[in-house]
């Protein structure tokens, strides 16, 4: 099967996600590499077995979020999941996918014993270099994880129910299931980029502003004074 020539990167759903008009400005000025000190954190996910047991000289030298105590206490936990040994030792890394309607790179996909194909549903991972909310994800990352299970279901040609999404940096995996709610979330991300043209309107959740690169030249008003009083 082949995709669609007009396939979208998996990052500006997520981007698209968060706010339409980042994704504006990053697509402006070509802006999508990350930081240099994603690659770093990144890195634990790659090392979960060892830092279980690293003693916390070794850990402060690492860029955890949280203390060492607490993360091998995270770590502790993470291993009582039924996918552990995969999460660990991933049967793939930094798999590139291109699906039906978006295309990007998995971290891992995590293959059940024995043929791949034959076996249980793989599961594709995300590895998120920033702190999880109390429960579940954040929005753009649900987006994030539900597109790369659907490139991945397009790629191998079988269902994809579930994508996961970790904090490395805390020791933490969050399962994010392909429900009604979250396919939705998915499809208005599509929508979004599809459908832009020019500067997209302000969202009206001003504190996603203050993390955002862009903030100082986002200035645009959506609605002039002139607009709201009939006069535009």
């Amino acid at each position: 099967m082949s995709p669609p020539t007009d396939s979208i990167p998996i990052s500006h759903l997520a981007r698209a996600a968060y706010c339409p008009r980042q994704l504006y400005y990053a697509r402006r000025e070509d802006d999508f590499e990350p930081p240099p000190a994603v690659g770093a954190v990144r890195e634990l996910a790659d090392e979960y077995e060892a830092n279980r047991s690293a003693p916390d000289r070794s850990l402060r030298e690492r860029p955890i979020a949280v203390s060492p105590a607490t993360y091998r206490s995270n770590l502790s936990a993470l291993a009582r999941r039924d996918d552990y040994d995969r999460l660990a030792a991933p049967s793939e890394r930094d798999v590139f996918l291109r699906g039906r309607d978006c295309h990007g790179v998995a971290h891992k996909v995590l293959c059940a014993d024995g043929d791949a194909r034959d076996a249980s549903p793989p599961t594709p991972t995300f590895v998120s270099p920033g702190d999880p909310p109390p429960r579940g994800v954040w929005e753009p990352q649900r987006v994030r994880a539900v597109a790369v299970a659907k490139a991945l279901a397009w790629e191998r040609e079988r269902a994809v129910p579930r994508a996961l999404v970790e904090y490395p940096a805390h020791g933490i995996v969050r399962t994010v299931r392909l429900t009604t709610r979250n396919r939705s979330a998915y499809r208005r991300a599509l929508w979004t980029v599809r459908s832009m043209g020019g500067v997209p309107s302000r969202i009206r959740d001003e504190s996603k502003c203050d993390a955002c690169e862009y903030r100082t030249r986002c200035g645009t008003k959506t609605r002039s004074l002139k607009t709201m009083l009939g006069f535009g």
